[in-house]
């Protein structure tokens, strides 16, 4: 799915209301239906509603939907807000509508005097929406909205909650709506997506108001986020007289003395990711667990009782993928061993743990990267080695540029994980859930990674489909485990139906 700016967003509109054809508040009914039938599937009748509107066409969306739940019996008062000179032709529509049959239900503010008590369920959140190009400044809005945000409300938000920008930075001063929940229109904003705004945004949903195909297939934007119907396209079939040769060769070199565990996760995700044969490289110390609890994986033992200090060269000409980090430490003659590794290694390595810490503290090193390699560093890890930043959008630049200038995919790890490319487009990950902030799990992802790269995938595939399937094994681990219980081997264990999509 694209995320467009809203520009973009708002040149679809009319493409639609041209093409479709559709009268623009024919559209606007459409949008409030779906925000209606969202509403009747989170609140019941006996819910005491508030919407809060303003004179765009966010607040007509609200008028909107005020109505239709008042048809329907719903507990709903509309607090109609006048911060503009005048209302939207299609708020006015919608308001003159309301007005005819529920008149009664409509308070208007003008002052901070005319806000009304916010004793409500639910506060709807129909302000501003997502034309806004300006901090707000206004009074009588910035008081109404620390009001909201001091309520015991729900705060539900309709497409954007107000004051919050959908496509650039904010002054975390400003007044801006705390919603509990968004229901957005046909496209995520890409605020959406970083950490540091979920106090504002909470969860939330896209619905398709059915905005024109044609002209959504013209949109470009550097942005997407990635959806079952996106990945399902990456997918290699499974051929009746292919054997463990076809599906690639791989080497994770992984582990340290007290870290073996990472090796293990890693070489068992890179199993359960369809590869045919992975080795994996470990010290001394590690064989034994290796072998005794991966038994399908073959041993590479370093000549080191304790941690990694090289890899031989024939290792490196008899395998299709790469990948090194989980656990591997950072002792001098194991840094010394990724050197060598990236200076001799004729294929992209997948580098994720404490290769990236190594990497961090020598950066010229990554000059000698061949192209397509894969790091995939939490924001901590990305911080060591690209460089610190002010907030999301601005490190989502710097890892853009990275990927570029390295021609490789980094995949910067959280909550909807973002994954850049050398050309510049970046993939936000619509699959994971918060039970998977646990030790181990970036050890599985990179197991999975690497057995996606040595199946022949290409860097970006590997990526896009790799961070997915991570994800949606950690949902399906969660239909039997909780947030609190869920560990790195449940999303192992349920990788294989992961697939199946």
């Amino acid at each position: 799915m694209k995320i467009p700016t809203i520009q973009q967003i708002r040149e679809a509109d009319a493409y639609t209301i041209q093409h479709e054809p559709i009268e623009s508040i024919d559209l606007m009914e459409r949008a409030a239906r779906l925000v209606y039938q969202k509403m009747l599937d989170m609140f019941d009748k006996e819910t005491n509603i508030l919407i809060v509107c303003g004179m765009g066409n966010n607040g007509g969306d609200g008028l909107a939907l005020a109505r239709m739940l008042l048809e329907n019996n719903y507990q709903c008062s509309v607090a109609l807000i006048k911060h503009s000179d005048k209302f939207s032709n299609d708020c006015a529509v919608n308001l003159e509508r309301l007005q005819k049959k529920y008149g009664d239900t409509i308070k208007t503010i003008e002052n901070k005097e005319d806000i009304p008590s916010l004793n409500y369920d639910v506060i709807v959140d129909a302000v501003l929406g997502s034309g806004l190009n300006k901090t707000v400044t206004d009074d009588v809005l910035c008081h109404l909205f620390q009001r909201i945000n001091q309520s015991s409300a729900f705060v539900f938000s309709i497409d954007i909650p107000s004051g919050l920008f959908a496509n650039q930075a904010i002054d975390f001063n400003a007044s801006i709506v705390k919603a509990d929940f968004v229901f957005t229109f046909q496209f995520p904003k890409l605020s959406f997506l970083f950490p540091e705004y979920y106090d504002f945004v909470g969860e939330w949903e896209v619905g398709d108001i059915g905005l024109h195909d044609a002209f959504i297939n013209k949109i470009e934007t550097p942005f997407y986020f990635a959806e079952e119907k996106d990945i399902v396209k990456y997918i290699q079939p499974r051929l009746k007289f292919s054997h463990k040769g076809t599906h690639g060769r791989a080497l994770l070199v992984a582990g340290s003395k007290g870290m073996m565990g990472a090796a293990v996760l890693g070489a068992k995700a890179c199993l359960r990711s369809g590869l045919g044969l992975v080795e994996v490289h470990v010290p001394k110390t590690g064989v034994e667990i290796l072998q005794s609890t991966v038994p399908e994986a073959l041993c590479s033992c370093d000549i080191h009782e304790e941690y990694m200090t090289n890899i031989p060269f024939e290792k490196l000409s008899n395998v299709n993928a790469i990948a090194i980090g989980p656990g591997i430490g950072k002792a001098e003659e194991t840094a010394n061993g990724l050197k060598n590794l990236i200076y001799n290694a004729q294929m992209p390595i997948i580098f994720d743990a404490d290769a990236i810490n190594i990497m961090a503290e020598n950066k010229t090193w990554l000059e000698y990267l061949p192209a397509n390699c894969i790091f995939t560093p939490h924001l901590k890890e990305f911080e060591r080695l690209v460089g610190k930043s002010r907030h999301s959008y601005e490190r989502l630049q710097l890892q853009r540029e990275f990927s570029n200038k390295y021609r490789c995919v980094t995949v910067v790890k959280g909550a909807h994980s973002s994954i850049s490319l050398p050309n510049g487009d970046v993939f936000f990950n619509s699959t994971g859930n918060p039970g998977m902030a646990t030790a181990g799990s970036g050890d599985v992802l990179t197991g999975i990674l690497l057995g996606l790269s040595a199946q022949h995938y290409t860097a970006a595939e590997a990526a896009i489909l790799g961070v997915y399937l991570h994800g949606r094994a950690g949902d399906m681990a969660l239909e039997r485990e909780s947030y609190e219980s869920l560990i790195a081997s449940d999303i192992i264990e349920v990788l294989g139906k992961a697939w199946k999509l």
